[in-house]
């Protein structure tokens, strides 16, 4: 493998990795929510896991990121604020709209100190001047792209990272051990690579998930009295 490819994998690896401080520490993706119900125990986080990734996150999240990579690959920054509004609208609970917001300015923040360049430095000021809402996987996209990472590659790491995101939730929910995130992880492997390989070749006029008990629970989890997630 050429001496660039490592570098963008390497680079991969850090932007995905549990300990980049991009904010998912603090989010359960709607895990909570349903624990708080007793919607999920310790046999059905797998189960929920991969319907957030083939109905909600591949849908949603994962294809705005696909189609907002392209776009900041090539400066196509009309393009990008397209995809980030689009994404911020189709988020119908506002603590997930204020999550992904509040992730995506810290993962830039992060990234334009850790990698840098004019691609960073545009997208970073874009922000600042209140252009765009500046969601979690428009960041995430623009953050690959100025490493030069290809879009099929940054999809997947990401869904890698939400998914790691989601079972170290359940781990401090008490609704998984180490070893059964373990287990999970790797048995939701063909599903990351699944919504991946769809992320990637949905239009963006089809961006969007259909996930309506998740949209309860958010919107319960929003107004309960005790909450360890920001969602």
């Amino acid at each position: 493998m050429p001496t660039t490819d490592l570098h963008a994998l390497l680079v991969s690896l850090q932007l995905s990795d549990s300990a980049f401080p991009s904010g998912f520490y603090t989010m359960s993706h709607g895990l909570e929510g349903f624990s708080q119900a007793g919607l999920v125990d310790k046999g059905g986080v797998e189960g929920l896991l991969r319907g957030l990734l083939l109905h909600s996150v591949g849908p949603g999240d994962a294809t705005a990121l696909a189609r907002a990579h392209e776009a900041a690959a090539v400066g196509d920054w009309d393009r990008v604020r397209q995809v980030d509004h689009l994404l911020h609208a189709t988020k119908l609970n506002a603590e997930m709209r204020r999550a992904s917001v509040r992730s995506g300015h810290q993962l830039t923040d992060v990234a334009v100190a850790a990698i840098g360049g004019p691609v960073l430095a545009e997208w970073a000021r874009i922000l600042a001047a209140k252009e765009s809402p500046g969601c979690q996987p428009v960041a995430t996209a623009v953050a690959y792209a100025a490493a030069g990472i290809e879009t099929a590659q940054a999809v997947a790491s990401d869904l890698s990272a939400f998914a790691v995101s989601v079972l170290g939730a359940a781990l401090r929910l008490r609704l998984a051990d180490h070893r059964q995130v373990q287990v999970t992880l790797h048995a939701v492997g063909p599903v990351i690579a699944q919504a991946a390989e769809e992320a990637v070749a949905r239009d963006l006029a089809d961006m969007g998930g259909c996930v309506p008990m998740a949209d309860v629970m958010s919107a319960q989890h929003e107004r309960a009295e005790a909450r360890l997630f920001t969602s």
